[in-house]
């Protein structure tokens, strides 16, 4: 089963520099744990930031020989200018698309990154297909709770079956209200692996 951890400071309390610093705690607790994929998802950092965080995480990595693979949130530039494995992209019509993230490797001479990306619908699963990225993230799954109280419906288990289908052969990763009770009908469904931020937080030992 693949793990695919997503980063969020929001969980974290104090003032900026301890939210990021727990970040870095934490993430180099899944980096100890060898989780698969670390996705950083601070969307609202500035590139010093960012660049910062991925460079700090990857001499984790590189320093303890871990296999995790640490991805940048809609940021080539940042996975380019530190090194990191690849780029995590949404499905949002003015998203990067996977050609131009590889573009912009070749003309800075770098082998293809590794890509993954969102989809919330069969029709967005079939065009990451012919698009030939990485890996899938199907979400939301199950139902979650939003910031304003609200409850976010999912897909459901019979979704992410022919989302898993449709994908064939890049792999889905279940993504939104997934939990330890429920993986296990996840990969029954067809997923390779699952992702989250909530699922990861403070918890990586329990999902080897």
């Amino acid at each position: 089963m693949i793990r695919y951890a997503i980063t969020s400071r929001a969980l974290y309390l104090g003032s900026e520099q301890e939210k990021q610093a727990a970040l870095l705690a934490e993430a180099s607790r899944w980096i100890a744990n060898r989780i698969d994929y670390i996705q950083i998802r601070e969307k609202d950092l500035p590139a010093a930031s960012l660049t910062a965080i991925a460079r700090k995480l990857l001499q984790t990595i590189n320093l303890t020989a871990s296999p995790t693979r640490l991805l940048i949130n809609s940021r080539p530039d940042i996975a380019l200018a530190t090194n990191a494995h690849g780029v995590h992209l949404s499905s949002s019509p003015d998203a990067l698309t996977p050609a131009q993230v590889r573009d912009l490797y070749i003309s800075a001479n770098q082998p293809s990154p590794h890509i993954t990306t969102s989809c919330h619908t069969l029709e967005d699963v079939q065009r990451a297909r012919t698009e030939n990225v990485d890996a899938i993230l199907f979400a939301p799954v199950f139902e979650k709770p939003l910031p304003n109280q609200q409850i976010l419906p999912g897909q459901g288990l019979d979704q992410l079956r022919a989302a898993c289908l449709a994908a064939a052969p890049v792999p889905i990763y279940a993504l939104g209200g997934v939990t330890l009770k429920n993986i296990p009908s996840c990969l029954e469904a067809g997923a390779t692996g699952i992702a989250g931020i909530r699922l990861f937080h403070r918890s990586p030992e329990h999902l080897s």
